[in-house]
């Protein structure tokens, strides 16, 4: 694939998973260039910012927090669900860094086990944070965010009107599907698909990713777009097209 947006390689060492943001057993990252290039390319099939965006199968919420810190200027509101509790704890701790008092608060965390443990790596975290916070604020400051329980396969509505859907759903051995799945020997994938377009306004866009040479899509629905990185392949869509 050719970056259309992201089009420098910058330095996004901040955004590490693990570094900032935190992290768990389970819970992959994503990759930050590709999570930017992924939200321009769907946010350009929409109309003038800002923009409600939803992550359904969010795990840690690491790729809606990072997508908030980039774009926090575009964003009106972030909405991270996922059937997993466990995975729910982590993500309200990473989008709770989508304002400038956690981000406070995280790099008061990492000064202190600093000071306990006398590591440096520690202190060059604490540096990250604050580099966040100002570029949050930079970029308008607090984002409003609501993370709560939701199955992708039966979703409840969102509070607001979403337009753009990003999300990365499980793959492999690192994490499962849950929730009520289709059944086994039918791939997920369409039903998903069809599942969150039937609470999102016909304006909305889908960009969603896999770990696959490609995403399927229910039978005569064609992609607005297509993307394929390494072994990850995505889709961009409208809403509508999924009636």
């Amino acid at each position: 694939m050719t970056y259309r947006y992201a089009t420098e390689r910058a330095d996004r060492s901040d955004l590490a998973t693990g570094h900032v943001l935190r992290s768990a057993p389970g819970h992959p990252g994503f990759p930050v260039r590709l999570a930017d290039e992924l939200f321009q390319r769907a946010a350009s099939h929409l109309g003038s910012d800002p923009l409600r965006l939803w992550d359904p199968c969010c795990g840690s919420g690491y790729l809606a927090t990072v997508l908030g810190l980039l774009h926090r200027d575009r964003l009106a509101h972030i909405l991270a669900t996922d059937v997993d509790p466990d995975a729910l704890g982590i993500a309200a701790r990473n989008l709770d860094l989508l304002t400038v008092d956690g981000l406070a608060a995280r790099e008061r965390e990492l000064r202190a086990g600093a000071a306990e443990f006398g590591k440096p790596s520690f202190l060059e975290r604490a540096d990250a944070a604050r580099r966040l916070a100002d570029g949050l604020a930079g970029l308008g400051g607090d984002l409003p965010h609501t993370v709560r329980p939701g199955d992708a396969f039966v979703p409840d509505p969102p509070e607001h009107p979403v337009d753009l859907v990003v999300t990365d759903v499980p793959y492999g051995d690192l994490t499962h599907w849950s929730g009520d799945v289709p059944a086994p020997g039918t791939d997920p994938l369409p039903a998903l698909l069809h599942s969150l377009a039937s609470v999102l306004p016909d304006h909305a866009v889908l960009a969603v990713t896999a770990r696959a040479r490609k995403i399927p899509l229910p039978d005569g629905v064609r992609a607005l777009e297509r993307v394929r990185v390494g072994n990850r392949a995505a889709v961009v869509l409208h809403a509508r097209q999924l009636r």
